[in-house]
């Protein structure tokens, strides 16, 4: 590729505040895989966050790159999955897989489109070194005929409007707000930016854990439960971020509660061919959320943790641990006490999203 950008190239990243800051500029946080799209003619691709190649994962914003942008450029965004009821974090995730005919399949029934925030280069120039607010004006203007896979997140320098956006979005799938200083460069790999994610306490029935991989004698991650309308416990999640002394301390607390798996109500394995646990690592060929492999506790203590959102059923990202709850009775850490965001439309964020 002839391009003054040239790949791989490392995105800029955002530090997480609490308060969304004052005089930048604001964009609601997508919820997807980050993107640097590279095209020179007919030449595209994709690099992920880490810098590795997504191009084979996503055939159609590949194809559509070379119908809807410039025919020199490299874009900074958001791979997403738009539906009925917001973005599909879940069929995004499927897209990763090694069969070239399934990802074909897969880009017929779920299609994917890309969320444009920053250009990089345009034809032979390049713009990394110019501020923000400059990049912002020239991506608009050189995405202006773009559509209906490329498109352009909304952006404002009204404070008030950020806060409602905060708030609103969250009902699509969108996690919260990114502020960029106007001035910025663009500095691959640095927190130059800021995100203000939402965030949320539950009350959680601890479950299980997974040892450390430092030894049998500490924690790795504790397994947390939600009871349902039903009386079942359902798996929502982990937490795991513990100084190493604490994932010590915990095992050594644990074991007067580890029980069997006939005595736990998490008894997966029943349901699976022993031959299928050996072959897959002690996971569940057909769950990949059932993960056979932990040691079952009685469930007795509660944990208070920190969760951003709940996708279906379970915590979107890794929980936090906040604070033991030996005042909370196990069986009244249920689903009521999640908070739910009303529901937006997609469309009414970025006219056409989802229509690809």
């Amino acid at each position: 590729m002839q391009l003054p950008v040239k790949p791989p190239v490392s995105p800029m990243l955002a530090k997480s505040v609490t308060e969304i800051p004052p005089g930048a500029w604001y964009e609601p946080k997508w919820d997807g895989f980050r993107s640097i799209l590279f095209r020179d003619g007919d030449d595209v691709e994709l690099g992920s966050r880490n810098e590795r190649p997504m191009t084979r994962y996503f055939p159609e914003i590949a194809d559509a790159a070379r119908v809807e942008l410039p025919p020199r450029c490299v874009v900074d965004g958001e791979i997403v999955i738009a539906t009925g009821d917001g973005l599909d974090f879940e069929a995004l995730q499927l897209r990763q897989h090694p069969a070239a005919s399934r990802v074909r399949m897969l880009a017929a029934q779920t299609p994917a489109a890309f969320i444009a925030f920053d250009l990089l280069a345009l034809g032979d120039e390049d713009l990394t070194g110019r501020p923000f607010s400059f990049r912002r004006a020239a991506l608009v203007e050189a995405l202006a005929g773009s559509g209906p896979v490329f498109h352009v997140t909304p952006a404002t320098t009204d404070l008030d409007t950020a806060r409602g956006w905060f708030s609103a979005f969250e009902g699509a799938g969108l996690d919260g707000v990114i502020a960029k200083p106007p001035e910025v460069t663009y500095q691959p790999d640095k927190r130059v930016m800021f995100k203000i994610k939402h965030q949320r306490t539950a009350d959680c029935v601890v479950a299980g854990y997974r040892l450390h991989k430092s030894g049998p004698d500490a924690i790795g991650s504790l397994l947390l439960g939600l009871y349902a309308a039903d009386g079942s416990l359902a798996s929502v999640g982990v937490i795991g971020a513990f100084p190493m002394a604490r994932r010590r301390a915990l095992f050594d607390e644990l074991q007067p509660l580890v029980t069997t798996f006939e005595e736990h109500p998490w008894n997966w394995a029943a349901h699976v061919d022993p031959d299928v646990v050996r072959r897959h690592g002690g996971g569940s060929r057909w769950n990949a959320g059932k993960d056979l492999s932990f040691v079952p506790l009685r469930p007795e203590r509660v944990v208070e943790v920190r969760y951003e959102h709940m996708e279906g059923t379970r915590f979107r990202h890794m929980a936090q641990f906040n604070r033991w709850r030996p005042d909370r009775e196990p069986h009244s850490c249920t689903f009521d006490q999640i908070d739910r965001p009303v529901s937006f439309r997609l469309d009414d964020i970025v006219p056409g999203l989802g229509e690809t």
